[in-house]
């Protein structure tokens, strides 16, 4: 540095160096407390996860408000020349005029059919193959998902809560709750325990068809 100063000519070095050592020492303090400041950002980010999230303001839940209504559910059937055979535990939920593929029931037989033990049932305008028919029932429709062992579980004072439930029937994507839930119940759609504490993140609305 006593070079670069005679090179320079530069009159009262130790005023120079003393400013420079003043800057250096500037410079190290600003770079320790971004350091420390950066330091304590990526503490806070690494608190703020899902664990410490879920531990003070619960699971983040998808909810569903239900009420007894009208909806409608599928039953699969398999026609052959417009004709179907179902079982007697089946039979009740067909009747002439529902829809089928693209055709729709024109009889239900109301006796076993003695070649078969099953009852029968003509269709009209049907391709062969495995159809689906409509029917309209009434009662809680949710998706079928949200059934466990016969218990949904639904938001009570911030928490789940296991409700027992009866499945009157369901389809592919849908449950009919007949006894177990209440208008006005909100029902978790997702996956928790019972007496988990939970916060509600998301709702749906129940989109079952109305009527047939």
């Amino acid at each position: 540095m006593e070079r670069f100063f005679r090179f320079f000519k530069i009159s009262n070095p130790e005023k120079i160096k003393k400013w420079i050592y003043i800057l250096c020492a500037t410079a190290l303090v600003f770079w320790v407390i971004f350091r420390i400041v950066m330091l304590i950002l990526q503490h806070n980010q690494s608190v703020f996860n899902m664990s410490r999230d879920v531990a003070d303001n619960g699971t983040p839940v998808v909810v569903m408000t239900v009420q007894n209504s009208s909806g409608a559910l599928l039953e699969p059937i398999t026609i052959e020349s417009n004709r179907a055979y179902v079982t007697g535990n089946r039979v009740g939920l067909f009747r002439p005029g529902q829809r089928v593929g693209n055709g729709k029931i024109v009889s239900v037989s109301q006796n076993i059919n003695l070649d078969t033990g099953m009852y029968v049932i003509k269709t009209s305008g049907t391709e062969n193959g495995l159809q689906y028919v409509e029917y309209t029932r009434n009662g809680y429709f949710i998706p079928v998902y949200a059934v466990v062992n016969d218990n949904v579980f639904v938001y009570e004072n911030e928490r789940a809560t296991s409700r027992r439930v009866i499945v009157a029937h369901s389809d592919a994507d849908t449950a009919l709750i007949t006894q177990g839930l209440h208008d006005g119940d909100v029902v978790i759609l997702s996956n928790v325990a019972d007496g988990e504490r939970v916060r509600i993140q998301g709702k749906i609305e129940n989109t079952t068809d109305k009527g047939e």
